[in-house]
């Protein structure tokens, strides 16, 4: 039944993200979006790839963090093989196991940690940043020049300080246990989150665009909001028609605003591919000695 559960959310998933792209591209041109791609300067390219990398990177560790507070000793570069898999399961086979419950299996098979709370790190981890995209996001939207959206300015600043507050009671209550690395993990976040958003503008410099750009940075820790939601395939779909209704509201090119979400999604797509070789070789998990909690 559980496997037949499985299939079926999988099957939906599948159809809505299908729906979406076949929505958007009928929507813009694609021939348009075709010729943006291909004459975006692949400098540029380069480098927005090395700030993703970085940024999964940090945010590899930043999980680490949290193993660490359940006594899963595991060293950085375990981890990070487990993480890069973990990418390659959530978008290329997410009809199989998906590379969150790929990792608690592992945690549970090797260690001794109770499903529980590998469940709950794996959450906040994950609640982790998209608390600091709605940061970065309130953040660029008090700053930018949007007329629509100019008398709001107050709300996004103050939200800012009370979404941090109930984030830290949120863990105080239910998760007191990694209370020690709260500020670690939220700066590690903040680092991941910066880190794309440097891999978003060179996307951006690479297509030259210069007007706008925060606007288009916007545009984007929105959709990665969104992308985070369970509706999709690997949040494929859901992160165009994002960008396409974004440039919509804020009056950009809508086929501009998509050629940016569709070189984001090829960079992710390499970087993550590159986890097909840990699925072949078995990852050895190796283990390090814990000094003291949180380290």
């Amino acid at each position: 039944m559980a496997k037949l559960n499985k299939k079926v959310t999988t099957g939906i998933k599948v159809l809505i993200s299908a729906l979406l792209i076949y929505f958007i591209y009928t929507k813009i041109n694609i021939g348009e979006i075709k010729n943006i791609v291909l004459e975006s300067d692949p400098f540029y390219l380069i480098i927005a790839t090395l700030f993703f990398v970085a940024s999964k990177i940090i945010a590899a560790f930043r999980l680490n963090l949290y193993f660490h507070q359940l006594n899963v000793p595991l060293t950085q570069q375990s981890n990070l093989k487990l993480y890069v898999l973990g990418m390659f399961y959530n978008l290329f086979l997410p009809g199989g196991i998906g590379g969150d419950a790929y990792k608690g299996y592992v945690l549970k098979k090797n260690f001794k940690v109770s499903t529980k709370k590998i469940i709950s790190v794996l959450i906040l981890d994950r609640l982790g940043g998209l608390l600091l995209l709605f940061i970065f996001a309130c953040g660029l939207l008090a700053v930018a020049e949007i007329e629509k959206l100019v008398n709001y300015r107050w709300i996004f600043i103050l939200a800012i300080p009370l979404s941090i507050a109930v984030y830290w009671l949120l863990n105080k209550k239910f998760f007191d246990y990694v209370i020690p690395i709260f500020w670690k993990t939220t700066l590690l976040s903040g680092l991941v989150q910066l880190a794309q958003l440097i891999c978003l503008w060179c996307i951006l410099m690479a297509l030259n665009i210069t007007l706008h750009q925060i606007s288009y940075l916007i545009i984007f820790l929105i959709s990665s909001i969104v992308a985070v939601l369970p509706l999709t395939l690997g949040g494929i779909g859901s992160r165009e028609i994002t960008f396409f209704y974004g440039a919509q509201f804020l009056g950009l090119d809508e086929n501009i605003s998509v050629s940016i979400s569709v070189l984001f999604f090829l960079i992710t797509a390499i970087i993550s591919l590159c986890g097909i070789w840990y699925h072949f070789k078995k990852i050895k998990l190796e283990v390090r000695t814990l000094h003291t909690k949180g380290q």
